[in-house]
């Protein structure tokens, strides 16, 4: 039976409390400023690595350099802000993976959060590096892969792992018709199986829910199928620290249920975003041909793909949302104000405990009729 004390999340000798891993979001959402805000509150603070640098100035071959003096330097300045744990999360879908992994571990990044694809080799990239590995993933056979994977190859074991499922923002590691149809497992489903696989291993692996967890009440329900924790994005934007332009939090704000689309993104993967006029426009299947300056992403093809991604998520970064789209959870419409960091983190302790008195008062219920 849960008591008042809110849990924590422990990922090797790093403790998280309250256990939410703040979600990295891209490009250049969660920077420094979001990441230590959050760090500071007992929370783990994740800064993205996507698009950090500004690469729109100096087009080409220096995309790559760019991106990583810029990680390094948002690393650094959330350090030099916050003593909490900062972490980084890097897609393995971008051309410049590799070095991005090393920038982090250079920096002394908490942990590497890590999607958008299979992070294969990323235990030999850190090497000897105590840095906490934590790959995303959205079934229970793709965690299982990675783990034999890393076992085989290097000896070791995910330090925990991030379950996200079909109604989180941006980028989803399901087919079109799953997510637009709704046949795609549930979260809670899919936690289930991936305990079920993380039980079987010698090292305990805790299991991070992800997608769609909005209030204290959701990390409870979470908490109480055996996830040790959760990874939470959408409502992190409705924040003053949050790095992204006052327009893009402001589209939160003023978004409905309805608003709340998914399309077709150029890395070959469904998106959910807040529907506008330029969403609808891509959505017609009208087109912005360009000629790609950075090849950021491996799986892009610039000759096929309707409009460059890198720029379209920077312009929308910068607030110029008449020519790109807001990236987004599902519950993005349940945000209402823009608050500071530690205000939201306080509320979202009180629906904590709130829902943990709720549970308790229902086993003594159902104790009773049994």
């Amino acid at each position: 039976m849960y008591t008042k004390n809110i849990p924590s999340l422990k990922i090797g000798n790093i403790e998280i409390n309250p256990p939410i891993i703040q979600g990295g979001m891209g490009v250049r959402v969660s920077g420094a400023g979001l990441a230590a805000a959050v760090a500071n509150t007992g929370c783990a603070g994740v800064i993205a690595g996507a698009g950090l640098g500004r690469f729109q100035q100096k087009p080409g071959s220096e995309f790559a350099k760019l991106n990583e003096i810029a990680l390094g330097d948002e690393i650094r300045k959330a350090r030099s802000n916050s003593n909490g744990i900062i972490g980084v999360n890097i897609m393995v879908a971008m051309d410049d993976y590799d070095n991005l992994v090393r920038a982090a571990v250079r920096e002394g990044a908490d942990m590497i959060i890590s999607g958008a694809g299979l992070p294969i080799n990323l235990p030999e990239l850190v090497g000897d590096s105590d840095i906490k590995l934590i790959p995303i993933v959205s079934s229970a056979r793709t965690f299982n892969i990675i783990c034999k994977k890393w076992l085989s190859r290097t000896g070791r074991l995910p330090d925990a792992v991030v379950v996200e499922g079909p109604e989180a923002g941006g980028h989803l590691g399901y087919s079109f018709e799953n997510v637009t149809e709704n046949t795609a497992d549930t979260l809670e489903q899919i936690v289930a199986e991936v305990l079920e696989i993380a039980a079987g291993f010698e090292k305990p692996i805790p299991v991070i829910a992800a997608g769609g967890i909005f209030d204290g009440a959701d990390i409870v329900k979470f908490l109480a199928i055996g996830a040790s924790g959760v990874q939470m994005a959408t409502r992190f934007v409705c924040t003053d620290e949050c790095d992204a332009h006052i327009n893009f939090k402001n589209m939160y704000i003023n978004s409905t249920e309805q608003d709340l689309t998914i399309i077709k993104s150029p890395v070959g993967l469904p998106g959910r975003v807040i529907n506008n006029a330029f969403v609808e426009t891509i959505k017609q299947g009208e087109t912005m041909p360009f000629k790609c300056r950075y090849r950021c992403l491996r799986n892009c093809n610039p000759a096929t793909a309707p409009y460059c991604i890198a720029e379209v998520l920077a312009d929308a970064a910068m607030g110029r949302l008449e020519k790109s789209f807001a990236f987004a959870g599902s519950n993005a419409y349940r945000c209402t104000e823009i608050i500071p960091v530690a205000r939201l983190v306080e509320n979202i302790k009180s629906e904590m405990l709130e829902a943990f008195e709720t549970q308790k008062l229902t086993e003594e219920v159902m104790s009773v009729l049994n």
